[in-house]
């Protein structure tokens, strides 16, 4: 999957190796798990990752260092839908569009763990793109953002 979304011309972002709370890394495990992740995708890929999102948004001292010596910026996000719960899709779709404002940036996570939530999320997706233009966004790559 992953040589596949490269090869569409997708920007390919790193989320850590095994995708634990930074807060309960200490410094080199942290380094460790941003370096093989971004190592991981670099040779699956056949090019680094451009951007890196903590898990759970939660990072640590030692993060910052090491994502200078890659060029990679952190991301976070101002939007995501409640897929971590077991909501509707038409509730998320709602939910989400009404916190969408300018320069919005949308984490549509798989929700992992929690049945069903990646099959919602993806039920959700297309009334969700359609409110979005409908209120005049411009859906864009992250890259076209920053």
């Amino acid at each position: 999957m992953v040589r596949r979304i490269a090869a569409e011309g997708h920007d390919l972002g790193n989320h850590t190796w095994s995708h634990r709370s930074l807060w309960l890394c200490g410094p080199s495990e942290t380094v460790r798990q941003v370096e093989r992740g971004h190592a991981a995708i670099a040779e699956t890929a056949g090019r680094a990752p451009r951007f890196f999102r903590p898990p759970w948004g939660l990072t640590n001292l030692a993060l910052f260092p090491v994502l200078r010596r890659l060029t990679t910026p952190c991301v976070f996000w101002s939007v995501q839908p409640e897929g971590r719960r077991a909501v509707p899709a038409a509730r998320q779709v709602e939910a989400s569009a009404r916190r969408v404002g300018p320069g919005a940036i949308l984490d549509l996570h798989d929700a992992d763990g929690v049945a069903g939530a990646g099959a919602r999320l993806v039920e959700g997706l297309p009334t969700l793109i359609e409110a979005l233009r409908g209120r005049g966004y411009a859906l864009v790559p992250l890259r076209d953002l920053l």
